[in-house]
């Protein structure tokens, strides 16, 4: 279970690193850099950074330590430098859910729908 969720915030973080690495074109033909940027590699999936620039004022960096299974997020103020922790969450229990705000069909629907009668 526990390579399963590493796999798949590894694969999140590829997916989010390959949309990201192509620059964006706007008008005039000049390119423009996205405000996504995934900071770690498949060798070092000890820690996964991820971050992004948030409107005029501050970064947005955000780090997954998959083996605790721990987020957290910080701001980092363009002006001055200054790093403020936002949120930390471990997600441990979240990955236990089957549903959270989930919509029709949820999955016991759509598991008891399955079920061999």
């Amino acid at each position: 279970m526990r390579t399963v969720i590493l796999g798949l915030v590894v694969v999140a973080g590829l997916v989010i690193g390959a949309a990201t690495a192509a620059p964006e074109r706007h008008e005039g033909g000049r390119e423009r850099l996205s405000p996504f940027q995934l900071q770690s590699t498949l060798a070092n999936a000890d820690m996964l950074a991820v971050s992004a620039n948030v409107g005029d004022k501050y970064q947005q960096l955000t780090i997954i330590d998959p083996r605790l299974r721990v987020m957290s997020v910080y701001h980092i103020e363009f002006a001055t430098g200054r790093i403020a922790l936002r949120s930390v969450r471990a997600f441990n229990y979240d990955l236990q859910m089957k549903q959270f705000n989930g919509k029709d069909p949820l999955p016991e629907e759509i598991e008891s729908l399955l079920a061999p009668r």
